[in-house]
This record gives structure tokens, C-alpha cells and sequence, in this order.
């Protein structure tokens, strides 16, 4: 019976091992930028097999991390075998303390999290104001270095992203690097409800200079301020902890409704349990106004029982939505984005060079240039910002094949984390890729 027990305990290590193996998370270096040298790295979740002649890199938006990719990534190489997908987490997660999810325990997490016991950056008391200066410039150059360790050995890369990351992906194809243009690197782009040129004009350049100037000012945090409460981090740090809870105890009673810290927009009207709450918080139909970046269609609060339950039955499964927020190396969310990206960013939706994207040093050039095939996927979000901006990207540049699918039913994070069966970017960006792959 022991050596039975002992090679079924062996069996299960070695299987956790392989399963290890083939998504591998593992640095990369990145470019010299403002600060110490020990962030000029980045991390990459590599899914799919190794020997795969093609990689798509994926780069994640707004305050989003590799993890947020990994669902629709697995997803992706389970039906093109002869794909890796690499999603990137941008530089500044080395910033993050998750060491009060080590234990996995919801209850432990929240009293280190919520009793603001973890280090946090950005502020008085760890001050970092050369991030300041980590705008498109840095953030692209980190990109370029992950996009030609993926193209060693011969392989096609294609390039893609979500949200801001799909804006990101569009810079890159038409940015010079040293005299070369960003689209020569890859085979095509996959924008995921997001991309430049379709969100109203670009900035002025007084009113470029005037953004440069309070940002730059010493009382300025770098970081993003989701929530708006003085805490960068706080909006990951929610996210997270609520993760756990309804991973670990999807139908206990919610361990965060009663927590005097959860701003009451975050806590259903009603006694729910761990999952339920989540889902309140996420869920297109109860989600508090302004956190549309963070929606997804997944069901509803049940009508009776206490606590109240959730019924599952949309696009997105609520439980593998939160254990996947609840994961950790990588996680799904960036506790911060510095503010200097979003600016440049702006600076880019000319799809053209301007004095103002002149004056931040956006290296938007060769935007007429781009030849690669593309894709596009559009969600209820941006109501038609997305094709907008990606039709005139087609126009402006020497793009020949190009595909626009939208889905007006799903919500912004619904093509990252939804049901294969009912994901409309899984069903038609495969295609897509399919003829484009080298064999």
C-alpha cells in the first residue's frame, strides 16, 4: 500500500511538474530606462509547446497582467498546436508585494492586505519618481526585446494585445526603432477591443505640456489612481483578496462584506457568499459606474437564500474567472501603471507624427508603412471607438488583409475569460492566425 501511495505521490509531482514545464515564467531583459538597473526586466508567461514554429505575444491593458491573458491563451494553442503564446507582464509588477498570498488563505491575505501592512510604492514612503519617465519609449522597447527572443530559432511572431495593450501593439508597428520600423518584426497584429485613432483627437501640444507638467511635479504620484482614493495599488489589492475568498470559499458568506476598509459600492445590498460578492463587483448588471475596464458578463445574484448564492450561465464563468484572478506568478492584475504610459499613449492616437508627440519623444513614423495582416475585435466598450480607429489605421497605411469581428453582447473582459464555446474572439481569431502559421 505505501508504494502504491509513494508512486501515486510521485505520479502527482511529476504531472504538476510538466504541467509547470509548459507554462514556464521566465525573465526577460529589457531596455535601459530611468532608475535602478534591476527593473530593466520583464516577465513572460510562455503557453504551448516549446517546439512551436509560431508565438503570438500577447500584452495586457490597463493595470492588467499576464495572468489576465492566460485563459484565452490556453485556449488559443489548444486548437493551433503549432502556437505559443507569450503574455507579457510589463516592467513595473516587480513593484508588487504578493507575499501575503503565499499561504493562500483568504482570511491571512486580508488582514496583511486591508491592514495595509504590505509595502506599497509610489508615495512619500517608497518614493519612485523616475518612473516618471516610463512611458511608450520604455514600454516598447521592453516589447521589442520579447519579440526577438521570440523570433530566435526562425520562429513567425505576431503580435497582439488587449485594451491599451492592443494600443500598444499599434505603436509598435508604426515606431522606429533606431531606423527600423516595429512592423517589420512581426507577421501580423490581433487587436483586442482596443488600438489607436479611434478615441476622439489627439492632444495639443499646450495641452501635452501642460499634462508633462503636472505629472512631472513632485507632489504627483507616477502611478495610476484607479479608484481615486490616494492608494495606486488598492484597486489590485481588492481584486485579489476577493479572488481568494471565493476561490478557496466560494459558498461561505462573504468574508469582505462586513470589512469597514471595502468601499460600500463593492458590497452587494444583500448577505452573499464569497463567490456571489465577487460577482457583484464584476458582473455588467451590478458593477459600480466607472469600472467599466473591469466588466464581464457572468449571471447574477440568486433571488432567495441566504446568503445569496450566484447563478452562473453567461459568458464568462464566474468561479474560473475568480480562481484565475486568484493565481499568483503571474497574477491577472497590475497594482501599478505608471501614468506616463497613458500620456504617451494619448500622444500616439495621431497615428502620425505631431509636435506633441514629438515633445514626449513618440516615435510614431512608419505608420503608412504597415503592410501586416490584421485583426480586430470589438466589444460593447468603446461603441465603435475600436473599428473606428482601426479602419482608419487600414487607410492610412498599406494594410491588404484585415478582419473586424464584433460582438456587442460581451463586455471588455469577457474575450480574455470566457467559455470557449460562447467566445466569439476565440472562434474567429484562430482563422485568422490559422493560414498565417509557419508549418
Amino acid at each position: 500500500m505505501r508504494r502504491l501511495l509513494a508512486l501515486a505521490g510521485l505520479c502527482a509531482l511529476a504531472g504538476a511538474g510538466a504541467a509547470q514545464a509548459r507554462e514556464p515564467y521566465v525573465a526577460i531583459p529589457g531596455v535601459a530606462a530611468a532608475g535602478p538597473a534591476k527593473y530593466d526586466v520583464v516577465h513572460v508567461l510562455k503557453i504551448g509547446s516549446p517546439r512551436a514554429r509560431n508565438v503570438l505575444v500577447l500584452v495586457p491593458g490597463f493595470q492588467g497582467g499576464a495572468g489576465m491573458l492566460a485563459p484565452v491563451a490556453r485556449d488559443i494553442v489548444g486548437r493551433l498546436p503549432n502556437l505559443q503564446v507569450w503574455c507579457v507582464d510589463r516592467r513595473e509588477n516587480a513593484f508588487e508585494d504578493t507575499s501575503g498570498f503565499r499561504s493562500r488563505d483568504p482570511a491571512k491575505a486580508a488582514a496583511y492586505y486591508l491592514g495595509f501592512k504590505y509595502k506599497q510604492y509610489g508615495g512619500t514612503k517608497h518614493p519612485t519618481p523616475f518612473v516618471k519617465r516610463w512611458g511608450l519609449a520604455t514600454s516598447l522597447g521592453d516589447i521589442r526585446d520579447v519579440v526577438l527572443a521570440a523570433r530566435r530559432g526562425g520562429r513567425r511572431v505576431f503580435l497582439g494585445g488587449h485594451s491599451l495593450g492592443a494600443s500598444t501593439a499599434d505603436a509598435y508597428a508604426g515606431w522606429d526603432f533606431h531606423g527600423r520600423p516595429g512592423y517589420r518584426d512581426v507577421a501580423g497584429l490581433v487587436l483586442i477591443d482596443g488600438g489607436l485613432g479611434g478615441f476622439g483627437s489627439a492632444p495639443s501640444l499646450a495641452a501635452t505640456k501642460l499634462s508633462r507638467a503636472m505629472l512631472n511635479a513632485p507632489t504627483t504620484n507616477p502611478f495610476a489612481d484607479l479608484l481615486g482614493i490616494g492608494i495606486p495599488s488598492i484597486a489590485g489589492v481588492f481584486a485579489e483578496v476577493g479572488a481568494l475568498y471565493a476561490d478557496r470559499a466560494p459558498n461561505a458568506p462573504s468574508g469582505l462584506q462586513t470589512n469597514p476598509v471595502i468601499p460600500k459600492q463593492f458590497k452587494p445590498p444583500v448577505r452573499a457568499t464569497n463567490l456571489a460578492a465577487y460577482g457583484y463587483v464584476f458582473d455588467a448588471s451590478t458593477a459600480p459606474p466607472g469600472l467599466d475596464l473591469i466588466r464581464i458578463h457572468a449571471g447574477h445574484l440568486a433571488r432567495s437564500w441566504s446568503p445569496r448564492r450566484w447563478v452562473d450561465g453567461e459568458y464568462t464563468s464566474l468561479e474560473s474567472f475568480a480562481h484565475n484572478f486568484a493565481a499568483e506568478r503571474p497574477n491577472a492584475l497590475e497594482w501599478y501603471f505608471p501614468q506616463r504610459l497613458s500620456l504617451d499613449i494619448g500622444a500616439a492616437n495621431a497615428l502620425a507624427r505631431t509636435r506633441a508627440a514629438d515633445l514626449l519623444g513618440v516615435r510614431e513614423w512608419h505608420t503608412r508603412q504597415i503592410d501586416r495582416p490584421l485583426y480586430v475585435f470589438q466589444t460593447s466598450l468603446s461603441k465603435g471607438g475600436v473599428f473606428r480607429g482601426a479602419r482608419r489605421l487600414v487607410k492610412f497605411s498599406r494594410i491588404k488583409r484585415s478582419r473586424f469581428v464584433e460582438n456587442e453582447g460581451m463586455s471588455h473582459l469577457d474575450p480574455l475569460e470566457a467559455r470557449p464555446g460562447r467566445n466569439t474572439f476565440l472562434k474567429s481569431v484562430v482563422p485568422f492566425l490559422r493560414p498565417l502559421l509557419r508549418r
